[in-house]
C-alpha cells in the first residue's frame, strides 16, 4: 500500500490534518472492506496532493485556474481513483452500486464536456477559493461556524454575514451557470420562472413547471441548487460535487460532527494531528472509544466476582433493594459482560462510580423462563413476576419511532428514522413494512434487508447500545414508483413502536 505524501509546508500539513478523516469516511462508503477502503482513501489523497501542487499559486496578475477548496478537491480525487481502479480490473474491491454508477451516464457527466457536468461543481469551482471553503465546511463537513471562522482566519463576529453573503454568491454563480448551459426550448422556457420561484421560500411552484422538475434532471438539480431555504444547499453541493454516495457521505459528517468525531477542528489547542515531516497517525474513533469501554466492564466484572465470592449471603432475584428495576431470573446476581455499573438486583457493583450508566442487566436480558422485554418494562403483566407492587394497567409502547422524508425526486427519495427507546439496549433491529413496494438501496448508521415490502434495519458495529431514553438514528436512499406512503408500522426488537408526527 502506498504511503500518504509528506507535508511539504505548514498548509500542506493543516490541509492533510483536516482533510485526511473526510477522504477516509467516503473512501469507506465507495469500497467493500475496510482495508479496501484505506488503501483508497490513501491513493487518492495522494492523487489529490499531486494536483494541488501541480496546480501552484497563480503568477501575478495572471489568471486562476478554478480549482475546488481542499476536502472537496481531495474528494473529487476518491471518484476519480474508484475510476482507475475499475479500469485497471480491480473493481470487485468497490461497492458494487458504485460499479454500477461508474458505467453509466451520471458518471460520464462529471469527465465530459465543461458546460455538461454538475451545476454545484461548476459554481463551486467558480467562487474564490476561500468563498467555497467557508461554504463546503459549514453545510457539508457541518463544522459549528466559529470552528470554521478561526480555521480560515476569519472575524468569528462577521462569520454569520459573510456566511449570508457566501450563500448568495453561490446561488448566482449556479444561476449564470444554469443559463449558459445548453438546454432545450422547453428548458429554456422554465429558466427564468425557476429561479423566481427558488427565490422565497414561501413561494408556490406552478403545476406546469413541477411537472416539468419531475421529468428533467437538469433542471431539478439547478432548482436544489438555487433554492438557498429548507436545507438544500448541502444536498446539493454533496450530490453535485463528490457524484455516488454524496447524499450518504453528507449524512455521515453531520453524525461525526454531532458526535465531535470529525477531525482537523478548530479549536484552540486541538490537536492538529500532522505536521510537516511527522507520521501520519490514526485519530481515536469509535473503536478506540469501544475498546475503552470492554477494558472498564472487564475491571467491573472483576470487582464484582470477588464481592460475590466473599459474601455469605448471595443476593436472590426478587428482593428489594429500593431500586424498581427487577431481576431477570432466580439465581446469584452475576454482572453481565456489557457495560457493568450494577448488579441484578439493581444494586450498585462495588467500586462503579456513582455517576455511571445504569445496568442493563435486567432490562436487557432475557432468561429462558421469562418473557421479560429487552427495552425495559414489560409491555405484558405475564412478564411481571408475582407480588409486582405496580397496578395491573396497559404500559406504554417501549419505543417511538420518527420516519422523515428529507427529500424526494422523480424515482427515489433519502428518508431517516429516528427511535427513542424508554429502555437500554445492548443492540436493535427496526423492522417496517412499505406500502407501496419502495426498495432500499443505500443504507448508512446500520445495515438492511428486505424482503418484498419487509425491511429490517440492523445496529451497526458502533451504535448497538442505546442507554434508556435514548435515541438513536439511520438513514437510507431508496427508489419509489408507484407512490411513497409514510409506512405506519414500527417494531424495535419486535415489539411495536409508537410513531411520531
Amino acid at each position: 500500500m502506498p504511503d500518504l505524501p509528506t507535508p511539504q509546508d505548514a498548509t500542506e500539513a493543516a490541509l492533510f490534518s483536516e482533510s485526511w478523516d473526510a477522504v477516509l469516511s467516503y473512501a469507506d462508503l465507495c469500497t467493500s472492506g475496510s482495508a479496501a477502503g484505506r488503501q483508497l482513501a490513501t491513493e487518492a489523497f495522494s492523487r489529490g496532493v499531486q494536483e494541488t501542487r501541480a496546480d501552484g499559486p497563480p503568477a501575478r496578475g495572471g489568471r486562476r485556474t478554478p480549482r475546488l477548496p481542499g476536502i472537496p478537491l481531495l474528494l473529487t480525487a476518491v471518484r476519480t481513483t474508484a475510476a482507475a481502479w475499475e479500469a485497471q480490473g480491480t473493481g470487485h474491491r468497490l461497492d458494487p452500486d458504485l460499479r454500477l454508477w461508474l458505467h453509466s451516464g451520471r458518471a460520464a457527466r462529471y469527465t465530459g464536456p465543461p458546460l455538461q457536468r454538475p451545476l454545484a461543481l461548476r459554481a463551486l469551482k467558480d467562487m474564490h477559493e476561500a468563498d467555497a471553503a467557508l461554504l463546503w465546511l459549514v453545510e457539508v463537513e457541518a463544522l459549528p461556524l466559529p470552528d470554521v471562522a478561526r480555521r480560515l482566519g476569519l472575524d468569528p463576529v462577521a462569520a454569520s454575514v459573510e456566511l449570508t453573503e457566501v450563500r448568495g454568491l453561490f446561488r448566482d454563480r449556479c444561476r449564470r451557470n444554469h443559463l449558459d448551459t445548453p438546454m432545450d426550448a422547453d428548458c429554456r422556457s422554465y429558466a427564468r420562472l425557476l429561479d423566481a420561484v427558488t427565490r422565497s421560500s414561501g413561494a408556490e411552484t406552478p403545476e406546469d413547471l413541477s411537472r416539468h422538475l419531475a421529468t428533467c434532471v437538469e433542471c431539478a438539480e439547478a432548482a436544489a441548487c438555487l433554492r438557498l431555504h429548507g436545507g438544500e444547499t448541502a444536498a446539493a453541493l454533496a450530490s453535485g460535487v463528490i457524484g455516488w454516495g454524496g447524499l450518504a457521505y453528507l449524512e455521515r459528517r453531520r453524525r461525526a460532527a454531532q458526535a465531535g468525531l470529525s477531525g482537523g477542528r478548530a479549536d484552540a489547542g486541538t490537536d492538529r494531528g500532522v505536521a510537516a515531516g511527522t507520521e501520519v497517525r490514526p485519530r481515536i474513533g469509535r473503536a478506540g472509544i469501544l475498546s475503552a469501554a470492554v477494558i472498564v466492564s472487564g475491571l467491573a466484572l472483576t470487582v464484582s466476582l470477588m464481592q460475590l465470592g466473599d459474601s455469605d449471603a448471595p443476593t436472590t432475584a426478587g428482593s428489594d433493594t429500593g431500586d424498581s428495576r427487577r431481576a431477570a431470573g432466580p439465581g446469584p446476581a452475576v454482572p453481565s459482560l456489557g457495560p457493568v455499573t450494577g448488579d441484578a438486583t439493581g444494586g450498585a457493583a462495588v467500586g462503579a462510580s456513582p455517576t455511571a450508566r445504569p445496568s442493563r442487566s435486567a432490562a436487557g436480558t432475557k432468561s429462558p423462563d421469562s418473557d421479560t422485554e429487552p427495552q425495559g418494562k414489560s409491555t405484558s403483566p405475564v412478564a411481571d413476576p408475582p407480588g409486582a407492587s405496580e397496578p395491573d394497567r396497559v404500559s406504554p409502547a417501549p419505543c417511538r419511532v420518527r420516519y422523515h422524508v428529507d427529500s424526494e425526486w422523480s424515482n427515489g427519495f433519502q428518508a431517516t428514522v429516528t427511535v427513542t427507546s424508554a429502555g437500554a439496549l445492548d443492540d436493535w433491529s427496526v423492522g417496517w413494512t412499505f406500502e407501496n413496494g419502495q426498495r432500499i438501496t443505500q443504507m448508512w448508521d446500520g445495515t438492511f434487508a428486505q424482503g418484498g415490502s419487509q425491511v429490517t434495519a440492523k445496529a451497526a458495529a458502533y451504535n448497538k447500545e442505546v442507554a434508556a431514553n435514548g435515541t438513536f438514528a439511520f438513514g437510507f436512499l431508496s427508489a419509489w414508483h408507484d407512490g411513497n406512503a409514510v409506512p405506519s408500522r414500527f417494531t424495535v426488537n419486535g415489539h411495536r413502536c409508537s410513531t411520531a408526527g
